[in-house]
């Protein structure tokens, strides 16, 4: 199961780290190496998110997934997009900027941290849509009953979620935004970019999660409709959970992938801190992008969402946690450390928690058949 699941990335980690010697020698190896592990902590919490997801698509959809998906995350947002960002921000062509980034390395960091602002502010409030839609929702299964709860009962208020990431949007680009960080240490004035930044990324979210929400209750509509009509009950079969398809899963996987490239901003952006060489922030963050994938399909095969049933809970606080990092890091600088630390921190206590209950709930069922000796009785 391990080889089965892990063996691309195994491949793609040896195949990285060899032409990180032949690029730079072993001193570049060592950042590849490091990247990797800074890409796989920062994103530990994506993959968790990424599975809840995942399992909801048919088998198609999720080989989609692991190939154009892969591409699109390796080469399209660790190779790519730090390269559009500089020719948008310095209008350049695509030629001129992709020389800039392998002959002027020093000029091409800086006009990434110039960019950081428009980055986070679109990054953060896609982040934060997410963590407000979940919080906001009333779930069987709680981690955090005390916090939830109340959450829960504020949701049914509507567009309740766009109203805050608006009024978040609009405070951090008067305060954050009037004073963004730049290369050098020194600020500028970005409160109007962030805020057109962070209405793109609300825009997206909108659109995007809109229309996968849409046609993933049309398809579950039409299996409900099937199944009162006795589809279910000719063949004696339960019915099975629903597995997205078409174009329920063609915008589930447009979610899938901004969410990712969402994921990947603070990773790009900090990769700065090790290395300004785009050949070995490539190698590196593209290998710890192939084990985020791995670790993604590991969770949906082994149901591992479904035993440990906070880890879900625990990547969506760190969401929370990552959109406020983002939208803070436009003045201020954080430790990736810092950024990666809090995610492990939220989701090893919700796998902590997930433990606890599953050790409980045996005692709980034991006690209640005592209690109801009819219970031990039934078949």
């Amino acid at each position: 199961m391990i080889m089965r699941t892990f063996g691309w990335s195994f491949a793609v980690t040896a195949l990285g780290l060899v032409a990180a010697i032949f690029y730079g020698g072993w001193a570049a190896f060592g950042v590849v190496a490091i990247l990797s592990v800074l890409e796989i902590s920062l994103s530990f919490d994506n993959a968790v998110v990424n599975a809840g997801i995942l399992k909801k698509m048919n088998a198609f959809w999720q080989k989609i997934f692991l190939t154009i998906g892969i591409l699109i995350a390796v080469f399209g947002m660790r190779l790519i997009f730090p390269v559009v960002i500089v020719a948008i921000s310095a209008q350049l062509g695509p030629i001129e900027a992709v020389d800039l980034a392998l002959t002027d390395k020093n000029r091409y960091q800086e006009l990434v941290t110039d960019a950081h602002p428009s980055i986070a502010a679109f990054g953060g409030m896609f982040l934060l849509m997410i963590f407000l839609d979940f919080v906001f929702e009333d779930r069987d299964i709680k981690w955090l009953g005390w916090l939830e709860r109340p959450l829960a009962k504020l949701g049914k208020v509507d567009m309740l979620s766009v109203c805050i990431a608006l009024i978040v949007l609009l405070v951090s680009a008067i305060t954050f935004g009037a004073h963004a960080h730049q290369h050098g240490g020194t600020h500028a004035d970005k409160a109007e970019t962030v805020l057109l930044s962070g209405i793109a990324g609300l825009i997206t979210y909108l659109v995007v999660g809109g229309l996968s929400g849409f046609f993933e209750n049309k398809l579950e509509a039409e299996e409900e409709r099937e199944h009162k009509e006795g589809g279910a009950t000719r063949t004696g079969k339960p019915k099975s959970a629903v597995k997205l398809a078409g174009k329920a899963a063609f915008f589930m996987f447009l979610y899938l992938e901004v969410l990712d490239a969402s994921f990947s901003f603070d990773g790009v952006i900090g990769a700065f801190a090790i290395t300004n060489d785009i050949v070995l922030m490539a190698l590196g963050l593209g290998i710890g992008a192939m084990y985020v994938r791995s670790l993604t399909v590991y969770l949906v095969r082994e149901g591992t969402l479904d035993e440990y049933v906070y880890l879900e809970h625990g990547a969506h606080y760190a969401i929370g946690a990552l959109a406020a990092v983002l939208l803070v890091t436009i003045q201020y600088e954080i430790n990736e450390f810092i950024t990666g630390m809090i995610g492990v921190v939220l989701i090893g206590a919700s796998f902590w928690s997930s433990v606890r209950r599953n050790k409980r709930l045996p005692v709980a069922e034991g006690e209640s058949e005592k209690d109801d000796p009819e219970a031990v009785l039934t078949p």
